[in-house]
């Protein structure tokens, strides 16, 4: 019972006023009025421009009635239902978000049947009108039909009524990225329908959201490399509508292309050699575009990426020729909407040369469960975890009790010293030192306590194709000598790496066993690894008084 109410005051102690008064007022709303789209009719929609903008590399629709969303597939026979529940609620969401639409292979009639389909079912749809579907509905309803030069009053008509809908049901309970969905929603349908009063609430609530969630350093503050390139995507779909056509919003236009700049300058910073992401927080591949193909798309709209160095983030990169190292020295999120957080302060993930090595654990779901509850863990993360205690209380699906808080001691050039105080509620704290050379990262990690000692374990998560040999204190790879001092023990396991929603790959972890210090050092070096090729192959004498540390 205390537990419970621990994690409930601790949660909720961080949230705004704001987010309580619309939870309650919403609730108990929808309990007294059911959830309808206001009856009324639609202006002529304005005369619009809209550049190409990205499609979908990978159809999820096709014909007649088969979606694949999440790497789950589903065929509706006979008819669509627009409520399937089957694989959770994100993959209902995804089917009403009719970014299908986007399709290059999907033709002008078939997107059109799907959106009558959809406007028959409407009265008995549940899910896809709650008001974050709606926003992406919404931008990608009014995408479809400048892009085909579609008039159809019907489809106008709906449009129009979750355009009013939205703009009454803006999701104030939750902030964050919700919030900033709905207001591109409200822009783009303003602008499309010319409609001025929803127009100034658009200008409002982006000016607002963008200077409070896009970070000095250019990050978006729920700091989930996936949930930037998403928000970046919704910007420059905003440039590109303003841009292209002469309206009201010209005014927004300057700020929103600045924003974009700096979102352009940190994913730069923050996107790998091989194109990817660092899976940090929630990120999976596969749900935003990539980082090249929202590269190319600022560029045709004539958007440059700002130079501006890794910051308010709180993520670090250290690259050169031989390796490309991304560090969490920061905080796990705002602190009134954690939600995407996971356990990851002070982790890392480590490619060398542009091959992923040292990798974070992904996400496959957002479904409450025992993996959501795993892949936020630390122990799912390369950092630190001392005793059996959670550098941040994660619980639920999207709840951060108690949290970890992350202080950079030192920084220079090639070396970066942090510290947080996670674990405060053992009376523990962890101190990680990375050192960069040549060829060569050092990982010192230190563990104080002031009341009894508890045991600390290190993490190292391998990605699937790294094949690993322990021998002694030292791992062998065909790309990298790992050396450790003051291990006490490593064990071998496996974690099933989560590159993308639904999809695991078996994969190897080390947790490596330590009291108060362990040094790790990391040797990219061709010839070091030759080294240590060369002194394995020697035969090697047992020393009767050796102590072998122990792994399975």
């Amino acid at each position: 019972m205390w537990t419970k109410f621990s994690l409930y005051f601790h949660t909720l102690r961080h949230l705004r006023w704001q987010q309580i008064w619309y939870r309650l007022w919403y609730a108990s709303r929808k309990r007294l009025f059911p959830t309808r789209l206001p009856q009324i009719s639609a202006p002529a929609p304005a005369k619009l421009q809209f550049q190409p903008s990205l499609g979908i590399p990978m159809p999820i629709f096709q014909a007649p009635l088969t979606f694949t969303f999440l790497h789950q597939t589903h065929t509706f026979d006979p008819k669509i239902d627009w409520n399937f529940h089957h694989f959770g609620k994100l993959w209902t969401y995804n089917l009403t978000y009719f970014e299908f639409l986007n399709q290059e292979d999907i033709s002008r009639e078939q997107g059109l049947a799907l959106v009558h389909d959809f406007i028959r079912q409407l009265p008995n749809i549940r899910d896809g009108l709650e008001p974050f579907p709606t926003s992406l509905r919404i931008i990608f309803w009014t995408r479809f039909l400048l892009q085909h030069d579609v008039q159809d009053v019907d489809i106008n008509r709906i449009l129009y009524q979750q355009l009013h809908f939205l703009h009454k049901n803006l999701e104030y309970h939750l902030l964050g990225n919700h919030l900033l969905e709905n207001a591109f929603a409200l822009l783009f349908g303003a602008v499309y329908f010319n409609d001025d009063k929803i127009l100034r609430k658009a200008k409002k609530l982006l000016r607002a959201q963008l200077d409070e969630q896009i970070l000095p350093d250019g990050a978006h503050f729920e700091r989930s490399p996936m949930y930037h390139q998403l928000m970046l995507y919704r910007l420059l779909d905003c440039v590109n509508i303003v841009q292209n056509n002469s309206t009201s919003a010209a005014d927004l236009l300057p700020f929103l292309q600045q924003k974009a700049s700096v979102m352009l300058g940190w994913l730069k910073q923050m996107t790998l050699r091989n194109g990817a992401i660092p899976l940090v927080n929630d990120s999976a591949q596969g749900i935003a575009p990539t980082s090249q193909a929202l590269f190319e798309y600022a560029e045709r709209l004539g958007l440059k990426k700002a130079d501006t160095a890794l910051g308010a983030s709180g993520y670090r990169r250290f690259a050169n020729a031989q390796y490309e190292l991304i560090v969490d020295a920061g905080d796990i999120g705002p602190d009134y909407i954690p939600g995407h957080a996971h356990c990851d302060t002070l982790s890392f993930v480590l490619h060398i040369g542009d091959t992923p090595f040292i990798v974070d654990t992904g996400t496959s779901t957002y479904e409450a469960s025992a993996r959501r509850k795993l892949e936020r863990a630390t122990a799912a993360h390369n950092t630190v975890q001392i005793g059996d205690v959670e550098q941040s209380e994660v619980w639920g699906a999207f709840r951060v009790a108690r949290r970890a808080r992350a202080r950079i001691l030192t920084e220079t050039k090639d070396s970066i010293t942090v510290t947080h105080d996670g674990y405060r509620r053992s009376g523990g704290q962890h101190t990680r030192v990375f050192r960069f050379e040549n060829e060569t990262i050092t990982i010192e990690d230190k563990v104080a306590f002031n009341k009894e000692k508890l045991p600390a374990k290190a993490y190292l998560h391998f990605h699937p194709d790294v094949k690993i040999e322990v021998q002694d204190q030292r791992v062998l790879t065909e790309s990298a000598v790992l050396e450790f001092e003051n291990a006490l023990k490593i064990e071998i396991a496996t974690y099933f790496y989560a590159p993308e929603f639904n999809k695991t790959m078996p994969a190897t972890v080390l947790t490596i066993w330590f009291e108060e210090n362990l040094k790790t050092q990391i040797r990219c070096s061709p010839l070091a690894i030759r080294e240590q090729q060369i002194a394995n192959s020697k035969p090697r004498t047992a020393n009767k008084n050796e102590n072998p540390l122990p792994h399975r």
